[in-house]
């Protein structure tokens, strides 16, 4: 049995419907993300687990209690939100303190706790100190710290590192997971960051529209979208129109002029992405699609580079190997491997 299910869960609002009958199942420890645009209803699904939001239908049970008959502030949650929402007249050690005083924790192991948790997050020489007085990073481990102190069932993240710059974002990401592995809690991100739900999450939970288009590991995902939607939204892609053709063991693969060898008896005729990565610059006889270059960029360890064909306009990342690539305007010659495309429903 799942620690934390979500049985047909629904919220509308007059005839929109912002989650749309979602079910999902979460194992205790388990880091998932719930990734997707503005709109698509992640946050919506976070505030009805927290209890903000009650929704329309739909069942949430953790461990096997039914959590929409407890009250918000009984469900045992923590809560980082994305601006931290610190006290700002109370220093980090006051901060983290508070929601065991609600609790009506004793003051001796409340302070032990207080202490354990910002040494947990790496703040304990920073005990004294106001948020005024701390960086962005730090603030947003003192919040962690006041979420995990009271050592919540399920800790819900709520695009807690939108406000840190990309240097910091990164770092924070790497100690972020370091502490959910350590803890063990079960916890919930929300975020429209694509790389950081999959550098954060056992799972990632692609949401749009209200519903979910793929529950998956953040590596399959990836490598195996099953939408369009999906192939696009984790990361950028290619869309091809493929028709397959021919006896079984002897398919034949179209891509425009294109035409290969297809060694997979379940590639079908449809709608297909490549990745720009997998895509490479060849040699003329080796071309299965032939372009011009209409412009590159130089990203430090890649470059990416737009190729005009009679398809349309098709990336191509390459990896920094210390050449040049192509320049604007030049004519070039595209190819990848059949099995590097990903059929994807529309």
């Amino acid at each position: 049995m799942s620690y934390l299910e979500l049985n047909g869960l629904t919220k509308k609002y007059g005839s929109v419907a912002v989650v749309d009958g979602l079910n999902l199942e979460i194992q205790k420890g388990e880091f998932v993300s719930l990734l997707g645009p503005s709109g698509c209803g992640k946050t919506t699904t976070l505030q009805m687990i927290a209890g903000f939001i009650d929704p329309t239908e739909g069942k949430i049970v953790l461990d096997g209690k039914d959590l929409l008959r407890v009250p918000a502030n009984k469900r045992g949650l923590g809560i980082v939100f994305q601006n931290y929402a610190l006290f700002p007249h109370m220093t980090a050690a006051e901060n983290v303190s508070f929601g065991l005083e609600m609790l009506k924790i004793e003051k001796r192991e409340r302070a032990d706790r207080v202490s354990e948790t910002l040494t947990l997050v790496g703040l304990g020489h920073l005990a004294d100190r106001y948020p005024a007085k701390l960086s962005g990073g730090q603030q947003q481990r003192v919040a962690l710290a006041r979420a995990l102190v009271i050592r919540p069932s399920v800790l819900l993240l709520d695009e807690p590192l939108s406000n840190l710059d990309a240097k910091l974002r990164e770092e924070m990401q790497f100690e972020l997971r370091s502490i959910q592995r350590m803890v063990g809690t079960t916890t919930i991100l929300v975020t429209h960051d694509q790389s950081e739900a999959m550098a954060l999450s056992d799972r990632v939970v692609v949401m749009n529209h209200g519903k979910i288009e793929q529950i998956a590991e953040p590596y399959i995902a990836y490598e195996e979208p099953e939408t369009e939607f999906v192939g696009g939204f984790l990361g950028k892609s290619n869309s091809f129109q493929l028709t397959v053709s021919g006896p079984e063991g002897a398919l034949v693969g179209q891509i425009g002029d294109a035409t290969f060898s297809i060694s997979s008896n379940r590639m079908k005729s449809g709608n297909v992405i490549v990745r720009p990565e997998k895509i490479i610059f060849s040699e003329a006889q080796d071309s299965m699609l032939a372009g011009r270059m209409k412009s590159r960029v130089f990203q430090g360890n890649h470059w990416l580079c737009q190729v005009e064909t009679v398809l349309g306009t098709v990336l191509v990342i390459r990896q920094n190997d210390g050449n040049m690539v192509a320049p604007e305007g030049s004519d070039v010659n595209l190819c990848w491997k059949p099995e590097d495309m990903r059929l994807v429903q529309r």
